[in-house]
């Protein structure tokens, strides 16, 4: 039960640290969400934001960080 407790505490911590680092460098990730290929639609009071072309690279960025983290520890 003390490990899950300690998850919890660690995942917190590094959703703290995230978005200060977010608050703090926001602008210099400005291009992200804007890459060719995130859908952007604007009509009338719709607006539908679907970035697919930053989640994928999203999603290939945190698998080679999972990747390392296995390959070394």
């Amino acid at each position: 039960m003390h490990d899950i407790g300690k998850i919890i505490l660690i995942l917190g911590l590094l959703l703290v640290i995230t978005g200060g680092l977010i608050l703090l460098f926001g602008n210099f990730l400005g291009w992200f969400g804007n890459l060719p290929g995130d859908i952007h639609i604007k009509r009338g009071n719709f607006q539908l934001f679907f970035p697919i072309t930053s989640m994928i690279l999203l999603s290939g960025f945190l698998s080679f960080v999972f990747w390392l983290i296995r390959r070394f520890f």
